[in-house]
């Protein structure tokens, strides 16, 4: 029999990816773009980087504010949606 090594993901984890997972289609939703243009375009302009460095400040927000501090961070580094 093989050795299996069970892996876990803390807590921590687990909220990171769901919350990422819940804002960039609340992002796409709100300026009409498909969920995968959101990411790229999130990507491109430093709001990916910013969402996860800043996510837990970023989830006690409403959807709302959330989504506008992402857009925030692209329009301030050249996005212009």
């Amino acid at each position: 029999m093989e050795n299996v090594q069970k892996r876990t993901i803390d807590k921590q984890t687990r909220d990171k990816i769901s919350f990422i997972t819940y804002i960039v289609p609340a992002f796409a939703e709100a300026y009409k773009m498909n969920v995968q243009d959101a990411f790229f375009y999130l990507k491109k302009y430093g709001a990916w980087d910013y969402l996860n460095k800043h996510w837990w400040a970023l989830h006690t927000d409403s959807e709302f504010w959330a989504v506008r501090d992402l857009y925030e961070v692209c329009y301030n580094n050249g996005g212009k949606r």
